[in-house]
């Protein structure tokens, strides 16, 4: 049976077809998210967040409209948690691709990283 691979994906962004693309290639069990539609819960964020060794200000997409139309600025004194709760109720400001496989994470820019988890 082929490894189980959880892609948080938007099919709209280049950089998520291009690893969705690698997935494929390899012949995993992909579980496609797309993240936008069904946007992961503050606890599946943070356990995200773990596996990828981050932040939550570094996942962010600080350059997306919806961030300044928040009134929002990448030095504000918001925690962790205030960061994933802005995430989870705006799931455009989350960083994409995210690949979940066997307790590790690694987000798809430039789309190979995803080969490091595999």
């Amino acid at each position: 049976m082929a490894n189980k691979v959880t892609i948080y994906h938007n099919s709209r962004c280049s950089k998520s077809r291009a690893t969705f693309a690698i997935l494929q290639d390899q012949q995993v069990n992909i579980e496609e998210i797309v993240y936008l539609e069904t946007p992961p819960t503050a606890d599946e964020l943070t356990n995200i967040l773990k596996m990828l060794d981050k932040n939550a200000i570094e996942i962010i997409r600080t350059g997306e409209k919806r961030f300044k139309e928040l009134g929002l600025n990448k030095s504000d004194n918001k925690t962790n948690q205030q960061w994933i709760d802005i995430m989870v109720n705006n799931p455009i400001l989350i960083e994409r691709p995210i690949v979940v496989t066997k307790g590790k994470a690694v987000i798809g820019r430039p789309p190979e990283n995803v080969l490091t988890i595999l």
